[in-house]
């Protein structure tokens, strides 16, 4: 797992690993990441569907009730296909720029 820090955002990273391995390895080292909005960089599974996104909705629901963001990035499912209550972006740079939003509306109570 590649961790990518910078600011209070951590991008999450990847290779070569099954995605029920992933969410294990996610769990375990949440602890270290949770105070930081969170980018999930999803873009090295090949096969993903939304199913497999909504493995990520109670990681997402808890993070989010801390009032930081949550944001899954992956170009195989869309936003369409997954409830409004996980953030799902085909980008980093779109990621980063929901954070950015996200912190706006935060600032003025939104």
């Amino acid at each position: 797992m590649i961790l990518d820090k910078e600011g209070n955002v951590t991008t999450v990273l990847q290779e070569n690993i099954s995605l029920n391995k992933f969410l294990d390895n996610f769990r375990e080292m949440y602890p270290k990441i949770k105070n930081d909005h969170i980018i999930v960089n999803l873009f090295s599974f090949s096969k993903l569907t939304s199913n497999d996104v909504l493995e990520f909705l109670e990681l997402s629901d808890t993070h989010r009730k801390t009032n930081k963001s949550f944001v899954l990035v992956t170009g195989k499912v869309s936003y369409d296909e997954v409830p409004d209550s996980i953030c799902v972006v085909p980008t980093v740079q779109e990621a980063k720029d929901i954070i950015e939003m996200e912190e706006i509306e935060r600032e003025l109570e939104l």
